[in-house]
């Protein structure tokens, strides 16, 4: 009998369906049906970085700022040189009217990786 977690009765095998699923959801843009999925799978899983990056992702598409910040800032307390976390957490917080909050992590995005994207969000002539 394979094991489950919890009362759910959810196995792992299905927490990686529902997590793929998700990914699928977000690219068909039904950030709403992705947090869904996710909900239980970071319930049995609250360590998985992934999901949890997933799950910021799907908030911010739903212009659900605050839970997708408090996300992502979980992602960078475990990942802190995660230069995509640090670009969406920016976003976040730039979408939300915080302009210094999002100048640092736009420039730590840009100083982790330096892609075009981030290197010009960055604005380090200015």
């Amino acid at each position: 009998m394979p094991e489950t977690s919890g009362s759910t009765g959810r196995t792992p095998e299905t927490h990686v369906i529902d997590f793929r699923a998700a990914e699928q959801l977000l690219a068909a843009r039904d950030p709403r049906g992705a947090v869904k999925l996710l909900d239980p799978v970071i319930a049995a899983h609250p360590e998985n970085t992934a999901a949890r990056l997933l799950r910021a992702r799907a908030f911010f598409a739903a212009a659900q700022l605050r839970p997708a910040e408090l996300e992502f800032t979980i992602v960078l307390e475990r990942e802190p040189d995660n230069a995509f976390a640090h670009f969406a957490l920016a976003r976040t917080y730039e979408r939300q009217s915080r302009p210094e909050q999002a100048r640092r992590h736009f420039r730590l995005a840009a100083a982790l990786d330096p892609k075009p994207e981030f290197l010009k969000a960055a604005r380090f002539e200015t």
